[in-house]
């Protein structure tokens, strides 16, 4: 038999038989809803190979052990039935439970099956630590490599080397047990070919490393490239992206992601580290049956590791817990809630065990402000805000256009080539400036920081009055000559972000994008945080200024307005709040400074979102053509069911089963010339009465197996999806009987109901397709690509889109 439904390629067909159905070219694997009531019993050792039927023990039974091989599962890039899975999922405890009360042994497994999602959650955090730790550590080493070797050991990055060195603390990185490349090679560190010689082997080790990043990928895990964010948004909304989260592409990821960042190209590893955490929870799920057999609980450890991932990628536990509430997951129950936090904590407490940057913090650029903010000083947060918010959505529509053309042209044929040109330019640009020569999350943390009096950094060459000095707050001071070198410098190194990130971020290497963009925003940050106070030095008597900042009194922190810059910057492109708010003050350790965080973030967000409504997560999600119903925006308009639903006006009829009068050949041939992963069974064509429904996988393999196992099966043997068959002739072949396959409560609407009550139930149910019915008639189907298709449609953009790309 020709089972069309089992070919991929046909997926992206865009005839009308596949779009009768949701994912019609892929194989659906669903047996029928688990809370059927109980079906025939009578089939003997068939009815065992049929899902469904969960209040029969004999179904139950057959359950809990291994079914048939290929029922129960998905296909790739299916959608899953959350109804069901959940349904599943209850029976499963239900017998658990009931089997409790018979025997101690059965006792002691229900306290397991109710122990192993915290285990899970245990072993998820302490792998998610321990990988980010070790990218940590490689990604520092690597950096530093670029600029020069440690003599006591190799395995020493630039600051570990000069950790035992007899220097003074000025000279704490010029240790001699440092060397640079002209050191080793030419003998001496001075000179123009000193220089040259730096600059080359910089250019070198960032070519090797990218391009043995992008090799790695397009060799071994295509799935390692890009951030992963939009993908896992994808996957636990419901979708089925086989090998994404697979052990391969974790063991990719992880090598790929300390190379690109040690490149030098303008992307981070915080993004990747999500993708990541999940690819740990995905494999340790196979540990646990419970977890392996239900793609809807699977979904909800994802969740947990997600904010694990973004915990150990900040050192912001809460923030993470928040950050996939918020951000991710689209189905995030209480339970889900507690152990998402118990995850982030390990996985945090993991991280802080193996110390990767050997001062006690998680996160390279962790700072402490100390100084109070004034309330006149919410106006340049707000200015920032703006300035996230224009550039959020700046950067959102100009890397998609990128992207597009790079799907659309020739360039996506040559990713090597790509990331060996973007690469060079970023290396050959970044090594004459030492803000942008240095890695990225160095840079944040020198911007981040408040000066003090043993800082050497050009950012702190002010004019000092030691006179004026108590304690250990400085006084606003009048810029030095470094400062205003260090402002120019700056002022080009936020130039070069803002373009290079554009064509940086979506690569064939993995590339996060929170790191550059609160560089961006820490840099613009940092500009406006001197320029304010040198306004403030040089104008003290000014109105504005002369009620809390006089002359020798410390008022400004432009670390502080470098780090709401970050995280306006940061709001504008994902357009995250709270949990932006909550990672950002999680890295500050200071309550005090929530409300600048606050202003700048929502500033940031209504400003972007005048401009554009998607965040760069969902923009890339639509540009992939993934079936992702966002949860989040509202549908106003004023369509019905009978608009959205097929068949159309001019389409073939609906194609249907009837309960008890058609035979086995006459399945087999609708299954074999069409593409529907499932079809409505009726009482009669007449009669249009609907019965249930019943999906073609199900169908394909009762017959093939009632052919092996059933004797008497024929291709002229009648199938009936009721209790009681009509009464047959005696030389008549045997009945095969396929009510336990049926699902008997299929989601129906009438035509007249409205699309946004239709939109609502796909959301809120994870349906994957709903039955129209009038005065109890079938008359169509809505699936979840015709609701995506119809929203695209009133959006006024391109209906077709919504195709798995």
């Amino acid at each position: 038999m020709d089972q069309k439904g089992y070919r991929r390629e046909s997926f992206q067909s865009t005839t009308s038989d596949e779009d009768m159905l949701e994912v019609a070219g892929a194989s659906m694997d669903f047996s029928m809803a688990d809370d059927d009531p109980p079906l025939d019993r009578e089939m003997g050792g068939f009815s065992s190979y049929n899902g469904g039927g969960m209040n029969s023990t004999s179904t139950m039974m057959d359950f809990l052990e291994e079914p048939l091989p290929g029922v129960g599962t998905y296909e790739d890039f299916n959608t899953i039935d959350w109804v069901r899975e959940k349904s599943r999922d209850r029976d499963r405890h239900r017998e658990i439970t009931n089997r409790s009360k018979e025997s101690t042994w059965a006792l002691l497994h229900s306290v397991s099956d109710a122990f192993s999602g915290w285990l899970l959650m245990l072993l998820i955090g302490l792998l998610a630590g321990s990988l980010a730790g070790l990218i940590d550590i490689s990604a520092h080493w690597m950096t530093d490599l670029k600029e020069g070797v440690c003599l006591a050991g190799f395995w020493f990055n630039h600051e570990h080397c000069c950790w035992k060195s007899n220097t003074t603390f000025t000279d704490r990185d010029k240790c001699p047990e440092w060397k640079s490349w002209s050191q080793l090679i030419l003998g001496h560190g001075e000179g123009a070919f000193a220089y040259i010689l730096n600059y080359f082997m910089y250019v070198i080790w960032a070519l090797m490393f990218s391009l043995l990043a992008v090799l790695l990928v397009k060799g071994f895990a295509p799935y390692a490239c890009g951030s992963g964010i939009p993908e896992i948004k994808t996957i636990l909304s419901g979708f089925i992206i086989r090998g994404y989260l697979g052990k391969w592409t974790l063991v990719i990821k992880t090598v790929t992601l300390v190379l690109a960042v040690s490149s030098g190209l303008s992307l981070g590893k915080e993004g990747p580290l999500v993708h990541v955490a999940c690819c740990c929870g995905n494999i340790l799920c196979h540990l646990f049956t419970k977890y392996r057999k239900n793609e809807a609980k699977r979904r909800e450890v994802l969740s947990a590791a997600a904010a694990a991932g973004v915990s150990v990628a900040f050192g912001a536990p809460i923030g993470g817990v928040l950050f996939s509430l918020e951000e991710v997951s689209y189905y995030f129950p209480l339970k889900t809630l507690w152990r998402s936090f118990f995850a982030a904590l390990v996985a945090a407490f993991t991280l802080r065990s193996i110390n990767p940057f050997g001062n006690s913090r998680l996160v390279l650029f962790y700072v402490e402000f100390h100084m109070p903010w004034h309330l006149l000083e919410l106006v340049p947060f707000i200015l920032l805000g703006i300035f996230g918010g224009l550039w959020g959505a700046f950067f959102i529509r100009s890397n998609i256009a990128w992207c597009r053309r790079r799907k659309t042209t020739r360039l996506g044929k040559y990713p090597v080539l790509e990331v060996f040109v973007v690469t060079a330019i970023t290396a050959i640009l970044a090594f004459p400036n030492e803000y942008t020569r240095m890695s990225t999350s160095e840079l944040i943390s020198e911007l981040f920081n408040d000066c003090g009096i043993l800082d050497s950094s050009k950012l702190c060459e002010y004019v000092n009055d030691f006179n004026s000095t108590k304690g250990d707050d400085l006084p606003d001071r009048a810029a030095g000559p470094g400062v205003y070198t260090a402002m120019w410098q700056l002022a080009l190194a936020l130039v070069m972000k803002v373009f290079i990130t554009i064509f940086t971020f979506g690569m064939k290497v993995p590339s996060g994008l929170f790191i550059p963009s609160m560089a961006v925003g820490a840099i613009a940050g940092r500009l406006l945080g001197v320029a304010v106070e040198q306004l403030a030095f040089y104008h003290h008597d000014w109105a504005i200024f002369s009620g809390w900042c006089s002359q020798g009194a410390d008022c400004i922190t432009p670390g502080l307005y470098a780090m709401v810059g970050a995280a306006a910057c940061l709001g504008g492109v994902t357009r995250m709040t709270v949990s932006l708010v909550v990672i950002m003050f999680e890295l500050t350790g200071g309550l005090e400074y929530i409300v600048p965080l606050m202003a700048a973030a929502m500033t940031s967000k209504w400003v972007a979102d005048a401009i554009g409504r998607e965040g760069i997560y969902d923009a890339h999600i639509r540009l992939n053509g993934y079936p992702f119903l966002e949860a989040k925006e509202e549908f106003s308009h004023k369509t019905r069911a009978m608009d959205v639903m097929r068949p159309r006006k001019n389409d073939p009829p609906l194609t249907v089963i009837t309960q008890d009068s058609m035979t086995v050949e006459d399945v087999e041939t609708i299954v074999s010339s069409t593409t529907y992963s499932g079809y409505p069974v009726v009482v009669s064509r007449a009669s249009q009465r609907l019965v249930g429904f019943v999906l073609r996988r199900d169908l394909i393999i009762s017959i093939e197996n009632a052919r092996k196992k059933q004797d008497g099966i024929v291709s002229t043997s009648v199938i009936c999806f009721t209790d009681y068959c009509p009464p047959l002739p005696p030389s008549s072949p045997s009945v095969l009987k396929l009510r336990s396959i049926l699902d008997l409560s299929p989601f129906t609407v009438t035509d007249e109901t409205p699309m946004e009550i239709v939109v609502d139930i796909f959301r809120k149910l994870g349906l994957r397709q709903c039955l129209v019915t009038h005065n109890g008639k079938l008359l169509g189907i809505i699936t979840k690509k015709d609701v995506l298709k119809h929203i695209a449609q009133m959006a006024n953009q391109d209906p077709n889109s919504i195709l798995f790309n």
